[in-house]
């Protein structure tokens, strides 16, 4: 801001000392020139100066009582790259109509114009029609290939990832018929290829020009600086705003024939012809191969000195982003609107809804503001979505990431300590086939078909040796967790994990198997809790443990006083009352999968069981699991607001805790009035505009949970075991009784976070 005022100044003075020069290289009083025209012009020129300074000096009050750091100081626009296209077929009826549903007040939507053959101006996202639309099975032998800038082009299909659901029940939309049936705010026309369509005697300037007598057209983009030359002319200066786009800085603006890189050397000359730019997000935040973020350029700054407002294309929630984000769209965002440095003036994205709530709804949120929505956030073996699951770093991140509950999957050792371990099977959670003992693999069958190097069969010292390694469940999808700290932290022990809890203010959450190989893990962590100072009263905490066994729990309840958490593994659509009486005798809360409360069927959500409700109305608190950043995680109809406020869930079990921490503070939710991009969505709305050829097959109903799918019989007795070595302890088999796949979990609750 300095800069730009120094420069304001410095053009001033330098315009009124060549005024001066002027006068005195003619040798007449100043007085004497007024009646010249050369005089007169220059006089209107140093008012201009004199205004632009006044003007600037608005714009900057305005900018130091605002939280933005835009050009204006106003909000950053969220612009809908043809509607709400990351869902919808781009520039349909409804991807307009969603997107103008869910976004912030005065969101503009997109439309890229194509010409059609008799001229008419069509919002259509490729030069290429088969790229979006059938008309490659309307008319199937009409390919042709064209030169486009200078590239010969064949038209092909393009996006296959995303959703085909809603393909051939909407019509092609004209820019007419945008402005009509939309009626948007705000309009904003990209041309993307004005010199093609010249080569075939079609002017997009003279459809422009005429489309706009009936329809308000408030931004007009090009990547090509010739278009501008000729529609400025046209449009004078009461026009829509103009913005050049850049494309990759090799790439060669065709009418001119320089590089978009070296155009952007020089922006006081794009000044000239246009009031804004568009650019890549690459141009602001360059990425390394991996791909990690590198230091930021100063374009946001050198853009907005030259008085260009700057707006930024490519933000999708389905596409590939830095590993910095972990997956988190929203996390993106605020690098660009909310980092406390520069602030773009608008976002291109295909989701609009998540750039209306990143920032209408995140931005200008600390750590520490105040929760607008109480619920626990229950970190997964930590913030294993980052780092690798049941270390020391996992634990430490969860806990400044602002987790409400840190957990440890507590397994052990041949020789009985308990430890933290995402797994029983060390090939899962560590580097083991790469370590000495790489050989001990073995089948257990009633733990899993596949070999496995197990928790049971290595003393804590050679566990304790191994290098952790980062779980990557979308491994299937090329999607890989953070690679720069795959193997970062140390495994921990149980009692090391309860020190760290006591030690902070955060809740925490552990994993543990019933009996491996004859240990009694029950007894292990009652005297490790015993031994860390919990059973004694003098730490205020409280402890909860959490188990997918009745019996489990009924013995805990028996030899301690801890809260008892019941973890229902299957998928379940409803919950007898009988079911619902005897888990009260034993828990104090229920753990539920996702789709247990809102039922999935090819990735959308199809409705809503009764099950949270019927067990709050019970005085029972439900914790979901588990929740994931990567998109392909979630239905196409997911977000968290759903369960939250539209379910009302008590806590969210998660590997990525910063997100959900987030969501806690996130100040639409402290509103009167909620904004439609943080309102719960209705279960199923989406699936029922689905093209009816294209619905799912209806699949059963998810069981009835009974008394019977809870009652078990009382444990069996462990057996005692005296230490081996790893050697010996690989011959070790689980007895008959034992049910090695058993999720025991530990809760500690800082006494501060308590309900």
């Amino acid at each position: 801001r300095d800069d730009f005022q120094s420069h304001l100044k410095s053009h001033f003075i330098r315009k009124k000392t060549l005024d001066s020069l002027y006068l005195k290289t003619k040798k007449l009083p100043v007085t004497s020139r007024i009646g010249n025209p050369t005089m007169r012009a220059s006089t209107v020129l140093l008012s201009s100066v004199v205004l632009i300074q006044l003007f600037a000096a608005q714009i900057d009050a305005k900018r130091s009582k605002s939280p933005w750091q835009t050009l204006s100081g106003d909000a950053p626009l969220v612009i809908a790259r043809g509607g709400f296209s990351g869902l919808f077929p781009d520039s349909s009826i409804d991807a307009y109509n969603n997107a103008m549903q869910t976004s912030v007040a005065g969101a503009v939507l997109w439309c890229d114009v194509q010409l059609t053959k008799d001229g008419h101006g069509i919002c259509f996202p490729d030069l290429k029609l088969n790229n979006a639309s059938s008309i490659g099975y309307v008319y199937p032998n009409r390919q042709k290939s064209y030169p486009v800038n200078g590239v010969t082009i064949q038209v092909i299909r393009g996006i296959f990832s995303r959703l085909e659901k809603f393909d051939g029940i909407y019509a092609i939309l004209t820019v007419q018929d945008v402005s009509v049936q939309i009626k948007p705010e705000s309009f904003w026309l990209n041309v993307q290829n004005d010199a093609f369509y010249a080569q075939h005697n079609l002017s997009i300037s003279s459809f422009l020009i005429s489309a706009s007598r009936t329809v308000s057209i408030d931004y007009i983009s090009s990547p090509e600086v010739n278009f501008f030359r000729k529609i400025a002319r046209r449009f004078g200066r009461k026009g829509p705003s103009l913005v050049f786009q850049f494309l990759g800085k090799e790439e060669f603006e065709q009418t001119t024939k320089r590089t978009y890189g070296s155009i952007l050397s020089n922006l006081a000359h794009v000044k000239k012809f246009a009031s804004g730019i568009l650019v890549p997000k690459s141009y602001i935040y360059p990425l390394d191969d991996k791909p990690y973020l590198l230091p930021p350029t100063s374009l946001v700054h050198d853009a907005h000195k030259a008085g260009l407002q700057l707006y930024v294309s490519g933000f999708a929630n389905d596409a590939n982003i830095a590993y910095n984000y972990s997956f988190d769209p929203v996390s993106e965002y605020l690098s660009f609107v909310d980092n406390g440095h520069f602030s773009v003036d608008g976002v291109l994205s295909d989701f609009p809804i998540t750039a209306s709530a990143s920032i209408d709804c995140f931005s200008h949120v600390s750590r520490h503001a105040t929760k607008q929505v109480d619920f626990l956030v229950i970190s997964k073996n930590g913030a294993s979505g980052d780092y690798p699951g049941c270390t020391d770093l996992a634990y430490e991140k969860a806990i400044q990431y602002g987790a409400d509950v840190i957990d440890c999957s507590v397994q052990m050792s041949s020789e009985g300590t308990p430890f933290c371990s995402s797994s029983i099977d060390l090939t899962q959670s560590t580097m083991v086939i790469q370590s000495p003992f790489r050989n001990g693999s073995t089948i257990i069958p009633e733990i899993s078909s596949d070999p496995g190097i197990y928790t049971f069969s290595l003393t804590w010292p050679e566990i304790q040796s191994l290098t952790p390694a980062i779980m990557n469940p979308y491994r299937l999808y090329n999607m890989f967790r953070n690679p720069n700290e795959k193997n970062s932290g140390r495994i921990i022990s149980l009692s090391e994990f309860l020190n760290l809890a006591k030690n902070s203010t955060s809740l925490s959450r552990c994993s543990v198997p019933e009996r491996e190989a004859g240990l009694d893990v029950v007894k292990a962590v009652l005297e490790t809790l015993t031994e860390t100072g919990y059973s004694n009263g003098t730490i205020t905490t409280k402890v909860m443990i959490q188990s997918t066994h009745s019996s489990v729990l009924v013995d805990f309840k028996k030899q301690s006083k801890y809260e008892t958490v019941y973890k229902i593994e299957k998928n379940i659509g409803d919950i007898s009352d009988s079911a619902i009486e005897d888990i009260k005798k034993f828990a104090n809360a229920v753990v539920l999968r996702k789709s247990s409360v809102f039922p999935v069927a090819d990735s959308f959500v199809t409705g809503q069981t009764n099950v949270v409700e019927r067990l709050q109305k019970s005085k029972l608190l439900v914790y979901v699991k588990l929740f994931h950043n990567e998109f392909v995680s979630q239905p196409y109809d997911f977000f968290i607001n759903t369960y939250i406020t539209g379910a009302g869930l008590n806590g969210t079990i998660t590997e990525f805790p910063l997100t959900a921490a987030r969501y806690k503070r996130n100040q639409c939710l402290g509103r009167k009035q909620t904004p439609s991009y943080m309102s719960p969505l209705k279960p199923g709305g989406l699936l029922s505009i689905v093209n009816p050829k294209s619905l799912p097959p209806a699949e059963p109903p998810y069981l009835v949970f009974t008394a019977d799918d809870v009652t078990e019989s009382p444990q069996p007795p462990a057996t005692e075991k005296s230490p081996s070595s790893s050697t010996n302890a690989q011959t070790h088999r689980p007895s008959g009784h034992t049910r090695l796949t058993l999720s025991l979990c530990l809760s500690v609750f800082a006494s501060l976070l308590l309900l």
